[in-house]
């Protein structure tokens, strides 16, 4: 059986398993999804839907958000908090749920099939008081992107050590100067004062040995010595092996410059392999991924575990078929398709082993790797603080990278503030 015959029949099957559990509308209906759009986002989400409208007769129309998760929460929070009925389905943060919950359709039973064939702690994650308020989509883990080239060039190892990339970055990029680019930096990543920020610093400051921010107890930690030298060895590379703009990078900023064949390592997450991979990149086939460094020998890495996942919102006027959809977009076909086209990481375990993804994408069975070092951003402990919590923590590594007084200073500031903020309790 040819794999575009083995894929149409998966397709109808998934589909129709869709349709026999939620029952298709009897009328045509136009289904609202809001989603953050990075890279072909937009493009990729036409294809991805196009079989289930095909199946339903009913057609989806994504709204795209900004790029940033932060600007997306208030914005979703200003939707569900007024009630609205305009947007059916939310394509939601792994931190949100705590958050959102009660604005959200509970999938418990509807997906109560679909849901054991997911990785049970993501599951969990979106399970708030009992009910599965959203679904998982794709997970995700950032990881250190590398120039193979480069690193041979100048005989460079991969780096172990957040101190070996600050050197490695420093000798690619000062090769790469003398030989005719001025354009071209050692290390990119996200340095603005948002969301990005606090996953970029929270590995940071794990992969020194110094906690979580505030650990699954409810412990605020943030304020040691081993966070104060994680954040002061960041700001060392503002301006020396990464630009000082980078202190306003996003994801989106941070590929561009690595894309276009102008730095030698780049920290990002698994939607910029494929890309990177892309016949408009300059750095097509020449990079590999590795996990991310370390404080030093002892410590282990840490990424950021992200994800998303779709929720049904309660104020939908088509529920039935937002909820067709969101099974769907959480099923077998759906996240294999997505994988394959955008190098998401499947929530769905069996798909790891799927030989269509490893063709396609070889990166994805490796990325197992990265995915067992993941790090858990604190929103559990501190539930509906959270948000609170992550502008705090993001304030205050920004300040420390923008030379806006020390990291000792800037983390015993922030931990007085959480103090404040979480008085008798968490809640």
């Amino acid at each position: 059986m040819s794999f575009g015959y083995r894929a149409k029949a998966m397709r109808a099957t998934a589909i129709a398993a869709v349709l026999a559990a939620v029952g298709a509308p009897v009328m045509a209906e136009e289904i609202t999804y809001v989603s953050g759009a990075v890279g072909k986002a937009v493009e990729n989400f036409a294809a991805l839907v196009k079989p289930w409208e095909e199946a339903t007769g009913n057609t989806v129309k994504m709204v795209p958000m900004p790029a940033s998760t932060t600007d997306q929460f208030a914005q979703y929070r200003l939707w569900l908090s007024a009630g609205t009925s305009d947007i059916d389905l939310y394509q939601t943060d792994v931190i949100w749920a705590p958050q959102l919950a009660d604005h959200f359709v509970d999938l418990t039973e509807a997906a109560k099939d679909l849901a054991p064939t997911h990785f049970p702690s993501i599951i969990e994650s979106q399970t708030v008081n009992g009910k599965l308020v959203a679904l998982p989509i794709f997970t995700d883990a950032p990881a250190l992107y590398y120039r193979k080239d480069l690193l041979d060039k100048y005989g460079v190892a991969v780096p172990k050590t957040w101190d070996e990339l600050t050197a490695a970055a420093k000798t690619v990029m000062d090769g790469e100067r003398a030989a005719g680019n001025p354009d071209f930096w050692g290390f990119v990543w996200q340095g603005n004062a948002y969301e990005g920020l606090t996953c970029d610093a929270l590995e940071w400051v794990k992969s020194f040995g110094g906690g979580q921010i505030v650990e699954p107890d409810g412990t605020i930690s943030i304020n040691n010595e081993k966070a104060v030298k994680a954040l002061e060895t960041a700001k060392g590379w503002v301006g020396t092996i990464s630009p000082e703009g980078v202190l306003s990078y996003q994801e989106e900023e941070s590929r561009g410059v690595w894309q276009a064949g102008n730095a030698a390592f780049m920290r990002n997450w698994p939607y910029a392999y494929g890309l990177g991979n892309g016949d408009d990149s300059k750095v097509k086939g020449l990079f590999g991924v590795t996990t991310l460094p370390v404080g030093a020998e002892g410590d282990t890495s840490a990424a950021t575990l992200g994800g998303w996942n779709v929720a049904v919102s309660k104020y939908s006027k088509h529920q039935e078929a937002a909820i067709s959809l969101a099974l769907y977009l959480a099923g077998p076909e759906a996240q294999k398709q997505r994988a394959i086209n955008e190098s998401n990481l499947p929530t769905i375990i069996s798909l790891y082993d799927d030989p269509d993804i490893a063709a396609a994408q070889p990166i994805i069975p490796q990325w197992k790797d990265v995915f067992l070092n993941a790090v858990p951003r604190p929103s559990a402990p501190t539930l509906s603080h959270y948000n609170e919590v992550s502008s705090l923590f993001w304030s205050a590594v920004h300040d420390t990278l923008s030379g806006n007084g020390s990291a000792a200073d800037n983390l015993a500031k922030l931990e007085a503030d959480l103090t404040d903020l979480k008085g008798d309790g968490w809640k």
